[in-house]
């Protein structure tokens, strides 16, 4: 016998709720200034506000994909109670194909949150208790502010327009902060190419036209899918940028001579900048663009088609 609807363990309905119960414990738990606690169900609540983001498309982005009996719940069909998710770990790297500004930085912090959460609960150590305040809070709204724009919801909606208050101001105090952080990185980029002999200046700046990112082994801690140039904004040299295709789409299937290519458009979100020349370097879509530049991509390729085999013939 068959249920169509999926558990209320993994739709979205029922893993928001869940987020919400959390995340107001976290807030009683902060009134009470037991800041352990605070960071506990801020964790909690965070996991299950992303697993709603990913059910908000389908379920079986939930679960987990080597337990069949929580892959059948997902299409709604029931045949037991036992249902395993996805661990936080995967669970953050999928949201990474669902939002640009889901970006390393966000991510690493998200799965710090959550080591940090295991450790708690599951050894001796105590890992919330050598975390301040002012060190995680900003950075976790601006992360629970990302997945809720997935949702096309709100800080608000989320928690409630009084409990929201306070964390909508950390989240755009800590925007501003990192936006103005960005930009004076950019001025003391420049300042400090500047003071280099105009001579020199003028050398590396036409050695730079004709590099490439592959000329500079590892400058990028970011291991991204593409990497492609752009004008510094400090020195006006030729950087690059790293990041990871987000969307692709076709726009000729039938290509190049005998039409067995195609022609695609993909588009990048970059996720660092590094300038080899004056050694800026921004490593969040946010800096990069507070410094003003264009973190999107796109790049049209033709390749080769790939063609579904015929299946029943010998």
């Amino acid at each position: 016998m068959t249920d169509q609807t999926v558990p209320t363990a993994i739709s979205k309905e029922g893993l928001m709720g869940k987020s919400r119960v959390y995340v107001q414990r976290a807030f009683r738990s902060k009134q009470a200034k037991d800041f352990d606690e605070y960071q506990l169900w801020l964790s909690l609540a965070l996991e299950l506000l992303g697993k709603a983001a990913l059910a908000n498309i389908h379920s079986s982005l939930v679960v987990d994909p080597t337990h069949s009996t929580s892959l059948f719940a997902a299409s709604g069909v029931i045949i037991s109670t036992d249902i395993k998710t996805i661990q936080a770990k995967t669970l953050y790297e999928r949201l990474g194909h669902l939002s640009k500004y889901f970006d390393k930085s966000v991510k690493d912090f998200c799965d710090a949150i959550s080591l940090r959460r295991n450790a708690e609960l599951h050894s001796g150590e105590l890992p919330f208790k050598q975390m301040r305040l002012e060190a995680w809070e900003g950075k976790f709204w601006h992360a629970a502010q990302i997945i809720l724009d997935l949702l096309q919801s709100n800080l608000e909606e989320w928690l409630g327009a009084d409990r929201a208050k306070a964390p909508i101001q950390l989240v755009n105090e800590a925007a501003e902060a990192l936006q103005e952080a960005a930009k004076l990185r950019v001025v003391q980029a420049r300042d400090h190419f500047l003071q280099r002999p105009k001579k020199e200046r003028d050398e590396v700046l036409s050695l730079s036209k004709n590099k490439h990112a592959f000329h500079y082994p590892k400058i990028f801690k970011f291991v991204g899918e593409h990497e492609w140039p752009v004008d510094c904004p400090a020195c006006a040299s030729r950087a690059f940028f790293a990041g990871d295709l987000f969307a692709e789409e076709v726009l000729d299937e039938n290509a190049g001579e005998g039409g067995l290519e195609e022609e695609v458009e993909k588009s990048y979100g970059a996720e660092e900048f590094r300038c080899p020349t004056c050694n800026l370097h921004l490593d969040s879509r946010e800096e990069i663009e507070a410094a003003g530049l264009n973190p999107d991509y796109t790049e049209v390729e033709v390749r080769e088609r790939e063609h579904e085999p015929e299946y029943g013939n010998c």
